[in-house]
């Protein structure tokens, strides 16, 4: 399927844009106008693109009617905002204020959430957010004036606020305690917790092999997936004969051999679904280890 975003209605583009780019992390922006009114609104165009400075953007775009968001009318007459962070246990109240009420209404009013005033500029944070970001806007980068534009409101970051109780026993946020919360396509939205989060391990900081590098017979496995291989791909080095023969002795991979020593092609099937449960255990050496028991 080839999608030509000239030849489709905005809001068709729009739509498959959202449904495949996502979890979006949502930007809950409190503002205030030149008459000091407070606003509050969630934006999923949204992410941080810098440590030093920190730096966060966020895209308001034009609705229909192509009248700017009073987020960013706000932004622009007094280069400040707060970016709050939505997590699971207000993701109902963020929602509810992205409803398109009246300039001068205050969302923090209709979604029950509490004001706290901010240190170094005069919009406040969100009291109930794990983590707000007091900021001044940098820039403000206009994409186009039809309905979809989107604006970039680039901002940085002045000072942080965290819940404590988020963070972990080295004082980094815990993703489980954080409970973070993503924008998908349509209605949906997705929770960072639970099964959802899973660990995967950086790349080493010495060269792994590579996909390229792994055997044939390993690569072209019928039991192995894509990320198996990447995971595999991800040794520096193959482990030597000598530590290969030295777990062919191991009890699982005795009976394995011993069973299957007259069917190959079982022997080959048993050995890469035992070392697909030590990648699924984060054991390489042990899954190559196993992948290697019938190159001796």
């Amino acid at each position: 399927m080839i999608i030509d975003p000239k030849e489709i209605p905005q809001p068709q583009f729009h739509g498959y844009m959202l449904g495949v780019i996502g979890p979006r992390p949502i930007a809950f922006a409190s503002t205030v106008d030149a008459e000091g009114n407070v606003n509050l609104a969630p934006y999923s165009f949204f992410n941080v693109f810098s440590s030093n400075p920190g730096t966060l953007i966020l895209s308001p775009a034009l609705p229909r009617d192509k009248a700017k968001k009073h987020t960013l009318t706000n932004a622009m007459e007094t280069g400040e905002i707060v970016i709050n962070i939505v997590s699971y246990p207000i993701v109902e109240q963020m929602s509810l204020a992205s409803t398109a009420y009246p300039k001068g209404v205050n969302e923090f009013v209709k979604s029950g959430l509490t004001e706290a005033k901010s240190e170094l500029v005069k919009p406040p944070y969100v009291a109930e957010a794990i983590a707000s970001f007091e900021c001044k806007v940098k820039e403000v980068v206009h994409l186009g004036d039809e309905p979809g534009a989107g604006n970039l409101i680039i901002c940085e970051v002045l000072l942080a606020h965290m819940k404590e109780e988020i963070l972990d026993e080295n004082g980094m946020p815990d993703p489980f305690k954080a409970d973070l919360v993503g924008r998908m396509g349509g209605d949906w939205y997705c929770r960072a917790n639970g099964a959802a989060i899973f660990k995967l391990p950086k790349p080493n900081r010495n060269l792994g092999i590579g996909v390229d590098q792994i055997p044939d017979a390993i690569r072209n496995s019928p039991v192995l997936t894509g990320n198996n291989l990447g995971r595999l791909g991800n040794i520096e080095k193959l482990p030597e004969i000598e530590a290969i023969r030295a777990f062919s002795e191991t009890d699982e991979i005795h009976e394995i051999m011993t069973r299957f020593i007259n069917d190959q092609e079982s022997l080959m099937y048993q050995l890469h679904e035992l070392a697909q449960r030590y990648l699924e255990d984060d054991e390489l050496e042990k899954a190559w280890l196993t992948l290697l028991q019938q190159h001796l």
